[in-house]
């Protein structure tokens, strides 16, 4: 499974958290919107991808400088171990099962709040430029989702496929925050149904696993201890 789909996969089923967390922000967004909401709506969702491509070539090039540091097929089997341990993280935030990743969204808050007289200036948001800056200021919210989705980046080892994962995981989460845009009430009442939400966790998790057994000697391990509990 490539790291872009995986990328989609988990901010498809993520998307219960994106739309719990990003719902109050969205709504602010359409409050502020002034034209049609169709095309205000999908430039805020344009601006906030393209700021996680940004970040993700950024993180791309990173890993391709950690990978260039030192031995290439270690450096890589590393950051890909980590990028799918944090997806695990993930997926138990998701179910509700745990709250490890809100330490990572704590350690982007500072970020954040540097922005926010930028997101003010912005106000009422009249225009398609307006909107598209303010989906651009919006793509750097403190996420959980968003920081475990980077260390795929970082695992793609260059700027072109780190900025690819995080379109692909930006147009997972479309469905649901363009329900969240439009006030789909509805649909997100469903989202946050406790079956619903552990039921993505798990394969959340499961992306994860898939993931990890892949890793030469680690599959292996994994793939005896399954033997073994059978």
């Amino acid at each position: 499974m490539s790291l872009a789909f995986a990328a989609f996969l988990a901010g498809l089923l993520g998307g219960v958290h994106c739309a719990g967390m990003c719902g109050g922000i969205t709504g602010a967004l359409a409050a502020a919107a002034r034209g049609p909401a169709v095309a205000r709506q999908l430039a805020f969702n344009a601006g906030r991808v393209a700021s996680y491509c940004v970040a993700g070539a950024a993180v791309g090039a990173t890993g391709g400088a950690l990978i260039g540091a030192g031995p290439i097929i270690a450096a890589q089997t590393t950051m890909f171990v980590i990028a799918n341990g944090l997806m695990v993280f993930l997926g138990l935030y998701v179910a509700g099962w745990g709250r490890g990743v809100l330490r990572l969204e704590a350690a982007g808050s500072g970020l954040w709040w540097s922005l926010e007289p930028l997101r003010r200036r912005l106000y009422p948001v009249d225009s398609t430029a307006k909107a598209l800056a303010a989906g651009a200021v919006w793509g750097w919210v403190p996420c959980g989702l968003v920081y475990s989705m980077l260390a795929l980046a970082l695992a793609a080892g260059n700027p072109l496929d780190g900025a690819l994962v995080m379109a692909a995981f930006g147009f997972g989460t479309l469905p649901n925050l363009l329900a969240a845009g439009f006030a789909a009430q509805r649909v997100l009442a469903l989202r946050r149904l406790p079956w619903i939400r552990r039921s993505a966790g798990v394969l959340i998790i499961a992306l994860a696993v898939v993931g990890l057994a892949r890793v030469p000697g680690l599959g292996d391990a994994m793939r005896a201890g399954w033997h073994c509990l059978g």
